[in-house]
């Protein structure tokens, strides 16, 4: 794999990393009560950007810097943050395509998918929280 262009990062501190874990949560929410409302296009719009926030929040933790180049390169820049960086950059990868379809593409999102989507964002958040949680430290 070619190393990472610096033009495509912008430098992040600890601080931020909560920031975009503050974004990543509250867009989840929004996306698990689109779905159960039956909201399936926005549910997914939002499980994605829960995602790209909550790739942000752990490479900032762990990097100090976030991926500003394609979002479908974005997973290629998380995979450098460790093993859960590799599994959050897989999660990634399958909610990035999601993103044209969600917000520009008319026809309307399948419910399956729209779980699909929420499953992965929820499992992304997830690893972002135990990545910036400080150690010792348990979710309450």
């Amino acid at each position: 794999m070619a190393p990472q262009s610096r033009a495509n990062t912008r430098p992040a501190s600890a601080t931020d990393a909560g920031a975009y874990l503050a974004k990543a949560a509250e867009f989840l929410r929004a996306a698990q009560d689109a779905l159960h409302l039956g909201n399936h296009t926005a549910s997914t719009g939002n499980a994605v950007h829960a995602s790209i926030a909550a790739a942000d929040a752990i490479a900032a933790a762990r990097l100090g810097s976030i991926w500003r180049g394609p979002h479908d390169q974005a997973s290629l820049h998380l995979e450098h943050t460790g093993t859960d960086g590799k599994q959050a950059a897989r999660h990634l990868r399958r909610l990035i395509p999601l993103k044209t379809r969600a917000e520009y593409d008319p026809a309307p999102v399948r419910a399956a998918d729209a779980r699909a989507a929420v499953t992965a964002a929820e499992r992304l958040v997830g690893i972002a929280e135990a990545a910036i949680r400080p150690p010792g430290v348990t979710q309450t």
